[in-house]
């Protein structure tokens, strides 16, 4: 026993810290975590009153990226004074690290606790001891550096050449000579060939998810525990179908370095944080056509175009992917002002027509909009060209249609085949498995039954899932080619029928059309359309604007004629309100107010408005909506919906509500489900009320 352990310590505990960096080393470098507990065995050897063994910290690095409760659990009994020496196997054990090593030196010097490995015993009060300790302390730090450093260099050097082996997705696996290589599992491969195919056949990641759901096939999913690594089949979900569609290996490319790590402090401590995608020029390693791939690169790029196209919540400039809706023409329009992405605009529950608008820089404030054009006209205009330049083609897509709705009838049918080869081959497994157990070990055998009947369970499902979709398919009515071609001759008829939905329309604006660039031309007021085509020609289409305001030039009433219908019936103040929606100006070209009309009313002579006079069988629309408790608006919505009667005197004036139509029950009916509407909250949006402040 070593002269610098006295009585004091030994009347105290002591502490072995057990820890090994990665999980491969807990399950695999066993000598090294026996050495580690052995040293609890060399602690009451010493005489120690009591020996804790910390372990909590196996698995984790001790480089300070990675929190450590079992250190901290240390320091803290370090602290409290009752740890009379710490026990370790080597400096690199406690810490790789300077902070942490220093930190924990400091604080058994204040303690009075000795550190303790195979080599002896070390006081930190004593300065020689110290000065070792911090030594090993900076030779463990810097050992860390250089191994980190000679690894990286080695990996890197590897993986430059396609040689570093890494887990592969389904559907790969490594050969005997290091070379990547498809799987021989007919199942695993076809699996991944379909997820391309349907990609390419629906355009969007989430309906090849949906149809996956829909028809009931499990997918392939790696699971890898240390050095196990297996292939598990689960029903589909969305990250693997992402997965999929955006690993390059795919596409035959060696890919290494694709996910960074970043540090950031956390507590006051350097944590580290993976899984952050890189762009592809900081890819470690790219090598193209190193392997066999499911599809080319080139249908790969293709792949990750539509894919972020589809990402509409990204900030790009690109074109967006169609995504149903009543606008055709949706993620292809582009401003021919600031060249941003025009949005779609619709009128809501109003039933109005749709609007591409260009926010221009709304990210600054007071920028304000740049352009907009109403949406029916733009896609009509559009629509006629699309289909002048398909109808060549017109004959060959609806040939192609008839086949692809029977291939995918058959994608299905040999999905579930395949799941049934795998099923039987498990059955006829447990069922080996049973035939070999002693009978008389019931206990086993009665596990090995059950296993076995639910694997013949399983063959009876897949076998009667095949076929009820061999009935389904053979009793579904046959496509009509002749018709079909009859059809494909009169696409106008095709595009208008009401059975043709808009995602369908949009798919196929998408497929000739790359992009819309809109422009106004004012002079003319006309929307100028440049359509790019996807192969590389341009048209140039004009669409006429529709002239703002609620009258025509050669419509509009005269302030005199719209005065003498209205005086009388209504307040000055009112009657400036309607001159002004109507669009009337005086002589000098000024807006309407109180006093103009005044002066105008009394120039011609026209009485002033008297609310005695009124026989009060007519009340105004806003007193309407103040007697049902909604607001003007939703009134105003009762009366074009010729819900709630209401007269006009002219075009542009207020509306005048028969009193005896309040107490109506259709209006009744109409003004309850407009209050139902209302949000939940509804009250606390109303600030008419004072508001009590905390405290007060």
């Amino acid at each position: 026993m070593s002269v610098k352990i006295t009585r004091d310590h030994l009347d105290r505990a002591a502490v072995v810290y057990v820890r090994q960096s990665t999980m491969s080393q807990v399950m695999g470098n066993l000598e090294s975590q026996r050495r580690q507990y052995d040293l609890a065995q060399a602690a009451e050897t010493a005489g120690f009153k009591s020996v804790a063994v910390i372990d909590d910290d196996l698995g984790r690095s001790g480089s300070g990226s990675t929190q450590r409760p079992g250190f901290e659990r240390l320091v803290a009994m370090v602290c409290s004074g009752n740890v009379g020496a710490v026990y370790c196997i080597e400096a690199s054990r406690l810490a790789r690290n300077g902070r942490d090593w220093h930190h924990l030196i400091d604080l058994c010097a204040l303690a009075g606790a000795l550190v303790i490995d195979p080599d002896g015993a070390y006081d930190p009060r004593l300065v020689n001891d110290r000065l070792l300790l911090g030594l090993k302390g900076t030779m463990s730090e810097y050992e860390l550096s250089l191994l980190r450093q000679r690894g990286i260099a080695a990996r890197d050097s590897k993986a430059k050449r396609g040689e570093y082996r890494f887990m592969l997705p389904p559907g790969f696996c490594w050969s005997e000579l290091g070379k990547i290589e498809m799987d021989p599992d007919e199942h695993v491969a076809g699996l991944v060939r379909l997820v391309f195919t349907k990609f390419r056949e629906l355009g969007s990641a989430r309906q090849v998810f949906l149809w996956l759901r829909a028809a009931d096939i499990k997918m392939p999913v790696v699971l890898k525990n240390v050095q196990i690594y297996k292939l598990s089949w689960k029903a589909p979900a969305y990250h693997t179908v992402m997965q999929i569609l955006h690993n390059p290996l795919y596409a035959g490319a060696y890919a290494f370095g694709r996910i960074a790590q970043k540090t950031r402090i956390v507590d006051g401590r350097a944590r580290k944080v993976s899984g952050f995608k890189k762009p592809r020029e900081e890819w470690n390693v790219l090598l193209r056509d190193n392997h066999p791939g499911y599809v080319s690169w080139q249908e790969y790029e293709d792949n990750q175009r539509l894919l972020l196209e589809n990402a509409h919540m990204k900030k790009n400039c690109s074109r967006k992917s169609a995504r149903g809706g009543r606008a055709l023409l949706t993620g292809l329009m582009r401003c021919g002002h600031c060249g941003r992405m025009m949005r779609v605009v619709y009128g809501q529950a109003k039933g109005n027509a749709h609007r591409y608008q260009c926010r221009g820089d709304d990210a600054h404030v007071g920028a304000g909009l740049c352009i907009g054009i109403g949406g029916v006209r733009v896609d009509r205009a559009v629509a006629l060209q699309i289909l002048e330049a398909v109808s060549d083609r017109a004959v060959e897509a609806a040939i192609l249609a008839s086949d692809q709705v029977e291939r995918s009838r058959q994608e299905i049918i040999t999905a579930v085949e395949r799941e049934l080869e795998v099923a039987r081959y498990e059955a006829s497994l447990a069922a080996r498995r049973y035939e070999l157990v002693d009978p008389a070990k019931r206990h086993v055998a009665r596990e090995l039954e059950a296993r076995w009947n639910g694997a013949l369970e399983r063959v009876a499902e897949l076998e009667g899932r095949i076929k009820e979709l061999r009935t389904a398919s053979a009793e579904s009515p046959k496509i009509d080619r002749a018709l079909l071609l009859q059809l494909a001759h009169d696409l106008p008829r095709v595009w208008n029928a009401p059975s043709t939905d808009t995602r369908t329309k949009q798919r196929l604006v998408h497929i000739v059309v790359r992009e819309i660039v809109c422009d106004l031309d004012r002079n003319t007021n006309e929307a100028v359309l440049l359509i790019h085509w996807t192969g590389g020609r341009h048209t140039e289409v004009r669409v006429a604007r529709v002239k703002t305001g609620r009258y025509p030039g050669d419509m509009a009433p005269t302030a005199v004629d719209a005065l003498r219908k209205l005086a009388g019936h209504w307040p000055d103040r009112e009657l400036a309100v309607s001159l002004n929606r109507m669009r009337c100006k005086t002589g000098d070209g000024e807006t309407w107010t109180t006093v103009r009309v005044r002066e105008m009313r009394e120039r011609l002579g026209l009485p002033e408005y008297d609310p005695a006079s009124s026989d009060g069988k007519m009340i105004s629309l806003a007193k309407a909506a103040a007697h049902f408790g909604i607001c003007v608006g939703s009134a105003k919505s009762l009366v074009l919906k010729d819900i709630l009667p209401a007269t006009q005197a002219i075009k542009g004036s207020q509306w005048l509500v028969p009193v005896d139509a309040l107490s109506s029950e259709t209006v009744r009916i109409a003004v309850q489900r407009v209050i139902e509407r209302r949000p939940r909250n509804y009250i606390d949006y109303q600030y008419d009320r004072m508001i009590r402040l905390p405290g007060i």
